[in-house]
């Protein structure tokens, strides 16, 4: 996978990078903002880079680092990630507000960083994730999510459980969708609340968990969603 670090600290990014290429990344190194639009912009030949990840610092010498990651989100669909030392809650609404898929503090443990990459990759290119042009994958490919009784299927918003449908509501499926592309991963409540209702964790945490009991019902399947106590929910898949 190749991937755009942005990182003003020549240090930190060779280290960085050293550990990224023994796990098998390509790294692009970007030292402010400048760079990083730069290197996200199509070529004089039209060509667009391809990058399975960008890692963004926030504390860029030349322009604001959510600037940064707000203009990248205008030019490419690349999952993005936030690094930053920025550890209150506000930040990380704040970035995933503007489009970063992920949010990490630092001091991080690689191996988590690792994770998450390979989590939002997984996310983000595999079949009906949207491209560059903010369409889908192609048409012949899968896009229907099994957890064991329950299918999801992606294109045509429609949920079944053996096989008999299920009537959700847009939220009710955004919030199953979300959940369903990730098993076992943990959303934390202010990332599910940006995603499915681009908004603010204020006052909306009580409308997060009534839609969640509202699946549960549903689907009639009460431990599908997991509830992970002052952190958010997972989805739990199963067992085949």
């Amino acid at each position: 996978m190749r991937l755009l670090l942005v990182e003003d600290d020549d240090h930190v990014a060779a280290a960085l990078s050293a550990i990224l290429a023994k796990h098998g990344f390509a790294v692009t190194h970007a030292r402010n903002g400048e760079e990083a639009l730069q290197a996200v912009l199509p070529t004089a030949q039209g060509e667009r880079p391809s990058y399975g990840v960008i890692l963004l610092d926030l504390g860029l010498p030349d322009q604001d680092g959510y600037q940064v990651c707000a203009r990248i989100r205008k030019l490419t669909a690349t999952p993005v990630i936030m690094v930053t030392a920025r550890a209150d809650v506000r930040s990380r609404i704040h970035g995933l507000n503007l489009g970063a898929d992920d949010y990490v503090v630092k001091p991080y443990d690689t191996g988590e960083l690792l994770a998450r990459i390979h989590a939002v990759s997984r996310r983000t290119t595999g079949p009906g994730a949207p491209d560059d042009t903010g369409g889908t994958g192609s048409a012949g490919e899968a896009t229907v999510l099994r957890l064991g009784s329950v299918a999801v299927e992606l294109p045509t918003r429609r949920v079944s459980v053996d096989g008999e449908p299920v009537a959700l509501t847009r939220k009710e499926f955004d919030l199953l969708a979300l959940l369903a592309q990730r098993p076992g991963v943990v959303f934390r409540r202010e990332q599910i609340i940006s995603e499915v209702w681009q908004t603010s964790w204020e006052g909306t945490g009580r409308t997060l968990e009534v839609h969640v009991a509202s699946l549960r019902s549903k689907l009639r399947m009460p431990a599908l969603i997991e509830t992970v106590r002052g952190v958010g929910y997972r989805l739990v898949a199963p067992a085949a």
